[in-house]
């Protein structure tokens, strides 16, 4: 288990409930309080998620509101907030501020791969780190990770000093060719690193499944079907946190209710969710998990996550809901697949590695006809 934490469901503020573009505080005031009152205590956040609410929203429901040694906070140093090496500190300090805390339990290097690690190395952003572990002010030192499984052994080869990786890992990307789930767990056992989990339930895909798939999952009567997947990743041993990015109390109650006295995957519900892996095998979805990366720097605001949900759903669910939603909600201001200039800025920032000028083009055949 992770240093200081209680149990292995951590809490991730990526995906909070919202009223308009505001975070509810009263609603998550009330996430936070069933969470700790039932045991848990791990919290992930970044200065990016929630297009920079996240950290903010952690200082008025968490940090003002709870002894500092109720939990255990996780941040991030990403890419996009720092230049060179000088600004790294700097950037670190505010981050603190805006969570109201003098320390991070565990600071990670955010979403490492073959491109961005070069410009970690370049202005010694491990390196930065490390050094403020020795001041006290990081407890540990870290990654998350988005690449292939070689490009992780390099990373943890060349700073041997790293603590704990956090991938991305659940039962449709465990051999996904674009993931490597299960290499780059393997990896890490074979470093010895703890691991923490995000996308558990890949940004709610295995939670709106299939008819046919939530059927071989009901038919269990075992749980929700979150608590299949969730459970799933928690079952392998080096797996030390799975991160939960919850956001609604209703998700929270029942998170806890399976996870407050976890037990992993029996054998037969392990059959059903092979039988669930194979359903989506041969459905040829777009793998999104609507981390909003790509939207970010396109220069058209084109809402591509919402778009690829609309492209699934009509592949799910073929009735008329796909087309409205990609008429009335997520193009509603002329946002439209077929707008995209193809800079490729969304393909550079998609930990998922997706093909998505290509995959647009797709939709807008699909939709715009």
């Amino acid at each position: 288990m992770l240093d200081g934490a209680k149990n292995k469901l951590g809490f991730g503020f990526m995906r909070l409930p919202m009223t308009g573009d505001k975070v509810d505080v009263t609603a998550t005031n009330k996430m936070v309080d069933i969470f700790l009152k039932n045991g848990f205590n791990y919290f992930d956040t970044a200065h990016g998620y929630l297009d920079g609410k996240s950290e903010k929203a952690l200082k008025t429901c968490l940090t003002t509101r709870y002894e500092r040694d109720r939990y255990i906070l996780t941040n991030k140093l990403t890419d996009a907030f720092f230049k060179k090496e000088e600004d790294i500190r700097p950037f670190f300090e505010q981050q603190l501020e805006l969570c109201g805390v003098e320390y991070f339990d565990y600071y990670l290097m955010h979403s490492q791969g073959s491109e961005n690690y070069k410009f970690f190395k370049s202005c010694r952003a491990y390196e930065t780190a490390f050094a403020l572990k020795a001041e006290g002010k990081i407890k540990h030192v870290g990654i998350s990770f988005h690449d292939k499984a070689d490009v992780l052994e390099q990373i943890l080869t060349e700073y041997s000093q790293i603590e704990v990786v956090q991938i991305q890992f659940n039962y449709i990307d465990y051999d996904s060719p674009a993931i490597e789930s299960r290499k780059c767990y393997e990896i890490c056992r074979k470093y010895n690193k703890p691991v923490i989990v995000m996308e558990p339930v890949k940004g709610g895909n295995l939670v709106n499944l299939p008819k046919e798939a939530a059927q071989i999952l009901r038919s269990l009567h075992g749980g929700s079907i979150a608590s299949y997947a969730i459970r799933f990743a928690a079952g392998f041993e080096g797996i030390d946190m799975v991160l939960s990015g919850m956001s609604t109390c209703e998700q929270m109650e029942d998170n806890v209710s399976y996870m407050k006295e976890f037990e992993p995957l029996k054998d037969y519900e392990l059959d059903a969710v092979k039988k669930v892996q194979e359903i989506f095998q041969n459905m040829n979805l777009i793998p999104c998990t609507a981390c909003r990366y790509c939207e970010a720097g396109c220069p058209k605001n084109i809402s591509i996550p919402g778009l690829f949900a609309a492209m699934n759903a009509k592949q799910i669910y073929p009735d008329w809901n796909a087309d409205f939603y990609y008429n009335k909600v997520h193009t509603s201001e002329g946002r439209k697949a077929s707008d995209c200039i193809k800079c490729g800025r969304c393909e550079k920032a998609c930990p998922q590695h997706l093909k998505i000028r290509m995959l647009l083009e797709d939709v807008a055949k699909e939709f715009e006809k």
